[in-house]
């Protein structure tokens, strides 16, 4: 007897961004041939209240309002528990499907018990042409760096063969199993923004599990819709959560050696670069950022973060 067809829950987390998604919306009504999906989207404590509108004009759509906004990894996971699905597509609102996205992803979690994550090739928006993301590299746990491949280069074709397990899948884009979500817990909301995804997939490797990209299935990304290329929130985040990663994450000696590269070798570095290009208050959220993780455990609920 062959094995029953799984069913898929694609779900996006929409803040204060309503015509995004709405793009969202058309590009998977118009490229998505995997018949048996459910599309969840969550807003996320937008100014404005959206559902009450895309209820009407979405009826075959499952819509989620959140009053606070529960920052990436806690919107994701309304979704998620909301969820039928065997397998979940967390997307970002800011993505464009392609033909075959999600049955390529499907395959590729089919044919990979072992595998607990799936990302596709992802390109940006505005430059079709160009990489956004071919795989991670493994994380260097003494540093906090690892790197994105192919981000920024043409693609010709020179990284598809890299389809198999990776370090970590993209935030932008994760085909994920159900029972490993049960396994491993959802995604910790205490990152708010930022480093979630890859503390997800530590979470899947120490439960056995492999992360996994499929350069064969694509997807569109228009980068930094949301936050922006430069901005105090992500300065904040990115820096915060790289030391939050770190605790969560890393050995005894790994994490005492970070700590020191950090403040004598990062934080210095950062400080004459914001000055460099002028980018005023930047270093207060540097600060803060340290003095978050002097202040808080690693479960905390608190973000720290003032405008």
């Amino acid at each position: 007897m062959s094995e029953a067809i799984k069913k898929v829950s694609i779900i996006t987390v929409n803040f204060n961004q309503p015509l995004v998604t709405e793009q969202l919306l058309h590009s998977i009504e118009q490229m998505n041939e995997y018949a048996l999906t459910e599309i969840i989207v969550v807003d996320n404590g937008s100014t404005v209240n959206p559902v009450p509108a895309w209820q009407e004009k979405y009826p075959s759509i499952h819509f989620i309002r959140s009053e606070a906004n529960t920052g990436f990894a806690g919107g994701n996971n309304i979704g998620i528990h909301a969820a039928g699905g065997d397998f979940l597509f967390l997307v970002n609102n800011d993505t464009e499907f392609t033909k075959g996205l999600v049955t390529q992803l499907v395959q590729a979690l089919e044919a990979h018990k072992e595998t607990a994550v799936v990302s596709p090739k992802i390109r940006y928006y505005d430059q079709p042409d160009m990489l956004q993301y071919a795989g991670y590299t493994k994380m260097n746990y003494y540093t906090a760096r690892n790197s994105c491949i192919g981000q920024f280069e043409k693609d010709d074709g020179q990284f598809d063969h890299l389809t198999g397990e990776t370090a970590f899948a993209h935030g932008a884009a994760m085909m994920v199993r159900k029972e490993a979500i049960i396994e491993a817990g959802p995604m910790k909301e205490n990152y708010f923004l930022y480093y979630e995804e890859m503390d997800w997939c530590d979470s899947f490797k120490k439960k056995g599990y492999t992360i996994r990209l499929d350069m064969q299935a694509l997807i569109y990304h228009k980068e930094s819709v949301s936050v922006g290329q430069n901005s105090a929130l992500k300065e904040y985040f990115m820096n915060r959560n790289r030391i939050l990663f770190e605790r969560r994450n890393a050995g005894f000696v790994q994490r005492t050696f970070f700590y020191f590269f950090f403040l004598f070798v990062v934080t210095p570095r950062n400080i004459v670069q914001y000055m460099r290009l002028g980018q005023t208050g930047f270093t207060r959220q540097l600060w803060r950022a340290i003095k978050w993780n002097l202040t808080y455990g690693v479960t905390s609920s608190e973000t720290g973060y003032i405008p």
